[in-house]
């Protein structure tokens, strides 16, 4: 008795990816099924970067199949296919990058750069090609963070990004000194942005995370009105005075059109170096509540431990200092369900339409 295609998708289009919420079915994920005598084999194709994930959906997928009368042999193949996401009306896209994910915080002291930084490398980590813009013109950190120096090459009309563990940054660190003051007023750091973001030769990412500085002023505006961001990420710790000012940074998202991809909580717990302990030191459940009050997604926690603060003061991120630490699991949990929450937005297709040109003869 030949096998019944229609019941192997009904069985594996009816599981539940958990960095969307949404089955298989509803994603779409399931790109062929093939069928040799009793063996099975099932391509999926994820809208997202997720290495840490295949194993188990696998695992899962093989298992449903294999629950099918007269399976014997199953073979998954999964894989990820990253697109280009809609972005804001009147905005022209930056060459050489498919989406851009905004990082704010509304305040300072919360770690948002630390956070930028290794989401950017979670996301490589789960397969994705990734940059990263230090927009913070008075404050850059990033090349810290990566342990880079030195100015980028130059073509006199363009920058090549200086790149670490794969990563393609840019920031104002490397054209000047790292003690040197930025005294500009606010269209001078806005036009600084706009150089830093255009003039740099950024190859074929898939995403772009901005490091912007905390607020909502000028350059946070200039964003919003120039750059064509496919979703933001708000980060906050628990503490109420810091999620008074992470809610003013979820409002200016929502005025200026920019999606919400959802809440990182920071800080949520502070782990003990010597006996491992936690303690919620600065509150508690005020990232995930924030979240529940705005009806955007929670994307997870990160702690307060001390080797964070270490590893990206020696310039090399937690995600690459220990990759298989508890730190760097959470860092990656949130990235797939961030990348997932963009792979929700609707896609972008104008690459894909010729430019008409006229010539006269």
């Amino acid at each position: 008795m030949a096998l019944d295609k229609s019941s192997i998708e009904a069985n594996i289009n009816a599981i539940t990816d958990p960095h969307n919420g949404k089955t298989l079915g509803e994603s779409k994920a399931i790109s062929d099924i093939s069928i040799d005598g009793n063996s099975v084999v099932i391509k999926v194709a994820l809208g997202y970067p997720a290495k840490s994930y295949h194993d188990e959906l696998n695992k899962q997928i093989s298992e449903a199949t294999s629950a099918i009368d007269g399976v014997s042999a199953v073979q998954v193949d999964v894989s990820s296919n990253i697109n280009a996401h809609a972005v804001q009306e009147g905005t022209k896209p930056i060459e050489g990058v498919k989406n851009i994910i905004a990082v704010a915080s509304g305040k300072g002291g919360v770690g948002k750069s630390t956070v930028s930084a290794n989401l950017a490398l979670a996301l490589s980590a789960e397969g994705a090609t990734v940059g990263i813009l230090d927009a913070d013109i008075y404050g850059p950190s990033q090349p810290r963070m990566f342990g880079l120096s030195g100015q980028p090459t130059s073509d006199g009309k363009s920058l090549q990004p200086m790149s670490s563990y794969h990563i393609q940054t840019m920031s104002i660190g490397y054209l000047i000194e790292e003690d040197t003051p930025m005294i500009w007023r606010g269209p001078m750091v806005t036009q600084a942005l706009e150089q830093l973001l255009r003039d740099t030769r950024w190859n074929d990412l898939d995403y772009l995370i901005i490091d912007l500085p905390p607020g909502t002023g000028d350059i946070q505006l200039t964003l919003a009105q120039k750059v064509p961001v496919t979703g933001s990420v708000i980060v906050t710790t628990p503490q109420d005075i810091a999620l008074i000012d992470a809610r003013k940074a979820v409002k200016m998202f929502e005025k200026v059109e920019i999606p919400i991809l959802g809440v990182i909580e920071n800080m949520s717990t502070h782990v003990c170096s010597n006996c491992g302990h936690e303690e919620p030191i600065f509150g508690s459940g005020g990232g995930e509540q924030m979240a529940k009050d705005y009806d955007v997604e929670y994307l997870g926690n990160i702690p307060l431990d001390i080797q964070i603060r270490e590893n990206a003061d020696a310039g090399k991120p937690t995600v690459v200092a220990d990759p298989d630490g508890s730190v760097s699991t959470a860092y990656k949990a949130i990235a797939r369900k961030t990348a997932a929450r963009l792979a929700d937005r609707k896609k972008d297709f104008s690459a894909a339409f010729p430019n008409i040109v006229i010539q006269q003869n």
